[in-house]
């Protein structure tokens, strides 16, 4: 008789947690996409360690804000569009999908920004890049069977753990990285604010709360088996937020500590160099154009999705152009917007994916006061609506999303 082989109890608790994974960690992992990178390389080299605190603070947001979107999906079986329509009528939905498409078409462009700036590090022009990765993407998501490529570029990404093992081998001044989460160092001006703004609208998105609650839906998860659910969303969550917090020490203790701010990919690459040397471009550059990829082939889709189910057009790819022009009209659209913008001459790749996330912020408020009221309605949710520590937590986030916003709007006028 062959002997069964016992694992160790911590090693078996380890891997009964990477079965129940799924959507919550996909989600996360295309958080960390390439304007999510280039945010977290400028703000560690402009900034140094100051942003951890954040990242600390905006972690507990999102699990908050995607564990709600997560229960909506399991105990609806409905989108967020769809409860949105179904709850507020007309007018209210037209105001938030416009909220929704004015956010993930800035991300989308900010997607093929990352393609371009990746391109540029092998020496290829984005007039290139650019035409290639969205026809390429194009005909993927149209007509392939897309579940095997996005298993593909959600492998790429993983060069992003690339910085996990840069932070132990650069060794940076852990009391500093202490201090810097405990101790919030604010400053008053336009860049920081603004800063502040891309770190939030990278991490909570609002394209991913309609993406993982679509998910979730699709799934037909239901509330007796959502502990599972639960994990997959909160560690999701939690672990994307970890990676961001080590590009941020990374390129705080090798670009900040050298006076280096990050303006280009190029730049950016840099933070690897004491990890992977010659290799540092390279190493960046596919984890760029991995998670710019994979975000462009989830997000035009979503989105049109999201805008479809609102408003009750005929969606879906297995439809065909005529029974769904709407659907098939809007992909185009975003698709060919965002590379036309990208491809403007001497336009300044970083800066335009980090203007994108901060416009996510500012336009962030907007869906979530429509998630929480639905997230609070009984008629909808039943007893499984918010508790109150939640709703206390979600609604001081949206109250301190919206201040910042006027802030940056005021400081001009207040620094005179």
């Amino acid at each position: 008789m062959k002997r069964k082989i016992m694992l160790p109890i911590w090693l078996r608790k380890i891997l009964m947690i990477f079965t129940i994974l799924g959507p919550g960690l996909i989600t996360a992992s295309a958080d960390n996409d390439a304007p999510g990178i280039a945010t977290y390389s400028v703000a560690g080299s402009k900034y140094g360690y100051s942003f951890l605190w954040l990242i600390v603070v905006i972690t507990i947001g999102e699990v908050i804000v995607q564990e709600m979107a997560a229960r909506m999906g399991a105990v609806t079986g409905k989108g967020t569009a769809d409860l949105i329509r179904e709850r507020y009528g007309v007018k209210i939905t037209t105001f938030a999908m416009l909220a929704l498409f004015v956010a993930n078409l800035g991300t989308t462009f900010a997607q093929f920004a990352g393609v371009a700036a990746a391109g540029e590090l092998f020496g290829v022009s984005k007039y290139i890049s650019v035409p290639i990765a969205g026809l390429l993407m194009s005909l993927l998501i149209l007509k392939a069977k897309y579940k095997h490529v996005e298993k593909a570029l959600l492998i790429l990404t993983f060069a992003s753990l690339s910085y996990v093992f840069a932070v132990f081998y650069i060794k940076p001044d852990w009391a500093a990285v202490g201090q810097a989460i405990i101790r919030p160092n604010l400053q008053f001006d336009g860049d920081y604010i603004l800063s502040i703004l891309a770190v939030i609208g990278t991490t909570i998105t609002p394209w991913g709360i309609f993406y993982l609650q679509a998910s979730i839906a699709d799934k037909g998860v239901e509330m007796h088996e959502y502990g599972n659910t639960r994990i997959d969303v909160s560690f999701g969550a939690a672990w994307g937020n970890v990676i961001s917090a080590f590009i941020i020490i990374v390129t705080a203790a090798t670009l900040f500590t050298s006076g280096i701010v990050v303006s280009d990919a190029k730049d950016a690459a840099l933070a690897l160099e004491p990890l992977a040397g010659n290799w540092a471009g390279v190493l960046f550059a596919v984890g760029l154009l991995g998670a710019s990829l994979l975000a462009v082939s989830v997000l035009p889709l979503s989105t049109t999705y999201a805008i479809c189910e609102a408003f009750g057009f005929e969606r879906g790819l297995n439809r065909n152009p005529k029974e769904a022009p709407v659907f098939y009209g809007g992909f185009a659209f975003i698709m060919l917007i965002s590379m036309m913008i990208v491809l403007i001459p001497g336009i300044p790749l970083f800066p335009i994916m980090i203007l994108s996330q901060a416009m996510n912020a500012i336009l962030l408020p907007v869906l979530l006061i429509l998630i929480l009221r639905l997230a609070n309605d009984k008629a909808i949710m039943g007893k499984y609506r918010n508790s109150k520590g939640v709703n206390v937590l979600a609604y001081v986030m949206t109250a301190l999303i919206m201040v910042v916003t006027v802030v940056l709007l005021l400081e001009p006028f207040l620094t005179v």
